[in-house]
């Protein structure tokens, strides 16, 4: 079985402990656990986000992507231990953690078979950026936007709607990135979620609409494998129209072996997948 992640970046006081207990708190039906880094020596996010009810794990003292690395692969060996395992796991990185070495250790392979990167989402705060422009020059700051598929962007109602749009419109132009004002509109648990793996039936295409108008979810089962070569012609093609796409796939080319398809924004990845 493999379990989803999802890594949860942003600068310091971008929101990201707020944006968790969002999502913990929601009626989401699955066991999640979050493993929170705070880079001082008290776990104070892993305090508030206690508050939720969910399983919380702690890594203070230190960042994820370089000093607690040993501290991060045990915390995730000892959750996949558990009966039963979390449906999902949550990491909650440091204000001042670099996204690449945090998504190494999911890689790594060690946790191959157990855990898969579902996506990255940046939180950004919009009042910040609209009081220090500067911030977006920032090297921390732009490798942590750069490095996700999501930017859910906080605090927009904290300056004008004329400001917060300018923000919002310079974000767009500069990273091309799928973005979320969470401060206006709720979070769409569809995209972060992941999908229920236990329907394999087949049949035609549907499609569904989701919680909010802006989003519609189309499910496609096969009747038998694809051809890898056409199938990642076709997903070129959309992916320019998709915000998440996943699923299993058996091509021609290999009978008997399953892949798992992640697309989140425009990260795509195709590996083995084993139940």
């Amino acid at each position: 079985m493999t379990i989803p992640v999802i890594l949860f970046t942003g600068f310091l006081g971008a929101g990201k402990t707020t944006v968790i207990n969002r999502l913990l708190q929601q009626d989401h039906g699955r066991r999640i656990a979050a493993i929170v880094n705070d880079f001082g020596a008290i776990n104070i996010d892993a305090a508030l986000i206690e508050t939720a009810g969910d399983d919380v794990i702690g890594l203070a003292n230190g960042c994820i992507c370089c000093t607690l690395q040993g501290d991060f692969l045990r915390t995730a060996k000892g959750l996949l231990a558990r009966t039963p395992p979390p449906d999902l796991i949550v990491i909650e990185a440091s204000g001042i953690a670099e996204p690449q070495g945090i998504v190494e250790m999911v890689q790594d392979p060690m946790m191959w078979n157990t855990l898969s990167l579902d996506a990255i989402l940046c939180v950004v705060d919009v009042a910040d950026v609209a009081e220090d422009p500067a911030r977006l020059s920032d090297p921390l700051w732009r490798v942590q936007v750069e490095q996700a598929d999501f930017l859910l962007l906080t605090k927009s109602s904290l300056v004008p709607d004329t400001l917060a749009r300018t923000v919002t419109d310079r974000l767009t132009v500069m990273f091309r990135k799928p973005l979320l004002d969470i401060d206006r509109e709720a979070l769409p648990l569809e995209l972060l979620d992941p999908q229920d793996r236990s329907n394999t039936s087949l049949g035609a295409p549907a499609s569904r609409a989701g919680h909010s108008t802006r989003f519609e979810a189309v499910e496609w089962q096969s009747k038998g494998p694809v051809p890898q070569a056409a199938f990642q012609t076709f997903l070129h093609q959309v992916a320019p129209s998709l915000l998440r796409a996943k699923g299993f796939l058996t091509f021609t080319e290999r009978p008997g072996r399953t892949s798992l398809l992640q697309l989140a924004g425009r990260r795509a990845t195709l590996t083995p997948y084993r139940q």
